[in-house]
């Protein structure tokens, strides 16, 4: 068993390329809303809805990068080289096969989604055209997720750091210079934007790809017979299916929080619109935890895979630890500026003490957020998604939406009602998956296999 200090030390070996990957994220997200606001609103507008359409659209391939992140990083746990690299062949081709397929279903039902979306009139031609070649990126951007994921469970996780690095450079390029028509490049407007999107996600696509074949991955063992993905497909179902219908539940619950704060019956567009801001402030501290999760996963998939529940358990607990304590310091560091960062990120006077009202609430609740997505990603590990899954539907669909309506409408009639409810779940969240992760036999959902002493089972 490892000692305390390499324990840390792995821990942080993982952790800060997938920190730093995390904010490459979120500046391409960055600059996209930075350029869309430097064309027109209804740019911005129509990006805004069709990154959430998007979410729905690769839905599939985060499900399976679950699958892949649970069955490869337990099969090299238990040295089993075979038998993780067939699973990386099939989790690539569950992922061009779903990629095919929902570019197919956006090209096709283009019109019935913008119906779905509730899409303006004015902005219907711009989404139309973002959803369209959204809709061509679909196969690349599923490959992208599911070698990186791959990746991660090899604990390779300077290779998705390259990619998201390239992905950054090419898509802040593409988005000055052909939605801008800088460099001496065409100004394509919004279309400069939706194409930055696509040759930016192709090239980190190709990145992984290369490193892939590189690897040695990409040969006539890496793709199993039918026989065996047979055998082996019900346990990427079992991993995948309630991992991505807990993201559906979690993102549409938000969805459903933003119509409560809509109709709140006083200053209702104010609360809009500080949620909005504040949501752009909270995301910055999630990207850390984000990274941990994904550690997590790895680190407890190694260890359960490898025969050892306690070193998975312990593994669990210290990347916790690491991220809710570091994080909670940097918190208290933003803390001091709530003022500040508001009246930074809106001039509006009816809008900053909103904001200042859902970061207030919301950052008490960053301890017990971190904790439910640190540990959420260590039960995807272990392959227990059941857990994060119910646990998550249960305290969204049947404690925050309820008790913000309730708050926010009937008790105390304004946004605090909706922010409060916001910290309640989090706490009873947070409290919950540390049970289950604490007391709950979580083991069971690993991927057990005998092992051979030449590790070269499959």
């Amino acid at each position: 068993m490892p000692t305390e200090k390499a324990s840390y030390r792995a821990i942080w070996n993982l952790s800060w390329p997938q920190i730093l990957m995390m904010f490459f994220h979120f500046w391409v997200g960055f600059i996209d809303v930075y350029v869309a606001g430097k064309l027109n609103r209804e740019v911005q507008a129509s990006l805004g809805l069709i990154t959430n359409c998007l979410f729905f659209l690769l839905i599939i391939a985060q499900s399976v990068a679950n699958g892949a992140v649970a069955a490869v990083s337990q099969s090299m746990g238990a040295e089993l080289k075979r038998r993780a690299q067939r699973y990386i062949g099939l989790c690539m081709e569950l992922a061009l096969l779903g990629g095919v397929a929902i570019m197919g279903v956006g090209l096709l039902f283009r019109d019935e989604l913008l119906l779905l979306l509730q899409v303006p009139p004015e902005i219907q031609s711009i989404t139309s055209e973002f959803l369209g070649v959204y809709a061509l990126l679909l196969p690349s951007y599923y490959l992208l997720l599911i070698t990186n994921a791959v990746f991660r469970a090899r604990k390779e996780v300077m290779l998705p750091l390259f990619a998201m690095i390239l992905i950054t450079v090419v898509n802040t390029a593409a988005d000055f210079g052909l939605g801008l028509g800088m460099w001496g490049l065409p100004r394509m407007g919004y279309r400069g934007l939706a194409w930055a999107t696509f040759w930016s996600v192709m090239a980190g696509s190709a990145l992984n790809l290369f490193q892939i074949w590189r690897k040695g991955l990409l040969t006539s063992e890496t793709f199993p017979p039918m026989r065996w993905i047979r055998s082996a497909l019900p346990y990427l179902y079992k991993v995948a299916w309630p991992a991505g219908l807990m993201q559906v539940l979690w993102q549409t619950g938000y969805l459903v929080l933003f119509a409560i704060v809509a109709r709140l019956p006083v200053e209702n567009i104010s609360a809009l619109a500080g949620m909005t801001v504040g949501l752009r402030v909270e995301a910055v501290l999630f990207l850390p935890g984000v990274a941990f999760n994904m550690t997590a996963s790895v680190l407890v998939g190694n260890a359960l895979g490898a025969g050892n529940p306690d070193l998975a358990r312990r593994y669990g607990f210290q990347v916790w630890g690491v991220g809710v304590v570091g994080m909670s310091l940097v918190t208290m560091i933003v803390w001091q500026y709530i003022p500040e960062l508001c009246r930074f990120m809106t001039p509006d006077l009816a809008v900053q003490p909103q904001m200042a009202d859902y970061l207030f609430y919301n950052l008490i609740a960053i301890p017990f957020t971190l904790t439910s997505i640190i540990i959420g990603g260590a039960l995807n590990g272990a392959g227990a998604t059941w857990y994060p899954m119910w646990i998550f539907g249960f305290t969204v669909w049947c404690f925050r939406l309820p008790m913000a309506w309730y708050l926010g409408h009937e008790i105390m009639q304004s946004s605090t009602g909706v922010w409060i409810s916001q910290l309640s779940s989090q706490v009873v969240q947070a409290a919950l998956l540390l049970g289950v992760f604490a007391y709950g036999n979580w083991q069971r959902f690993g991927l057990m296999s005998k092992r051979k002493k030449n590790g070269k089972s499959a």
